[in-house]
C-alpha cells in the first residue's frame, strides 16, 4: 500500500461529531508484544537488534529504545502472558526501528550475514529507506532511516 500526505483530507469524520485539534502527543513511548518464547526473543532483540534491557523479571523485559520525552524513556516490551500468540492471530503489522542513514548499509549486510532474510524497500513519498526482517516469532521488524536520496 502507497500512502501520500494529503493535508486536505481529515483525519477524522466530521459525521462523528470529532474534530482534529492539535495533538499533546510528543513521542511514542511504548511498544510492547505478548510472546511465546521470551528467551528466543530475548536472544534475537538483544544480539540481533542489540537493545539494551532497562529491566527485567521472570516472564517479562522492558528495552531502552531512546531518550524519549519528559523523562518517559522509550520502550519496547516483550510479555510471556501464557497466551499463545502467532503472527497469523496478532493485530500488530510491524515493529519499526529508527537506524542512521550511515548505519544502513552495513546492518543489511550484518542481518544477512546472520542467516536473516532482508527485504528492502524505498518509500519515496517520506524519504524512507527500510530493511525488514522477522524475529522468531514471525513479526515484522524494520529498520528504518531518512535518507533524501529515496
Amino acid at each position: 500500500m502507497e500512502l501520500t500526505s494529503d493535508e486536505a483530507t481529515p483525519l477524522v469524520s466530521s459525521s462523528l461529531g470529532l474534530c482534529m485539534s492539535s495533538s499533546k502527543i510528543r513521542a511514542l513511548g511504548e511498544v510492547a508484544l505478548r510472546v511465546n518464547d521470551l528467551a528466543a526473543m530475548r536472544r534475537f532483540y538483544e544480539t540481533v537488534l542489540g537493545l539494551e534491557a532497562l529491566g527485567s523479571s521472570e516472564d517479562a523485559v522492558l528495552y531502552r529504545v531512546a531518550p524519549g520525552y519528559g523523562g518517559h524513556t522509550q520502550v519496547f516490551g516483550l510479555f510471556a502472558r501464557g497466551v499463545a500468540v502467532s503472527s497469523n492471530t496478532s493485530t500488530v503489522d510491524h515493529i519499526a526501528f529508527t537506524v542512521d542513514v550511515k548505519d544502513f548499509d552495513s546492518e543489511r549486510a550484518r542481518l544477512k550475514a546472520l542467516g536473516l532474510t532482508v527485504k528492502l524497500a524505498d518509500h519515496p513519498w517520506v524519504h524512507w529507506r527500510s530493511l525488514y526482517v522477522h524475529d522468531p516469532e514471525g513479526n515484522e521488524i524494520e529498520l528504518v532511516c531518512y535518507d533524501l536520496n529515496v
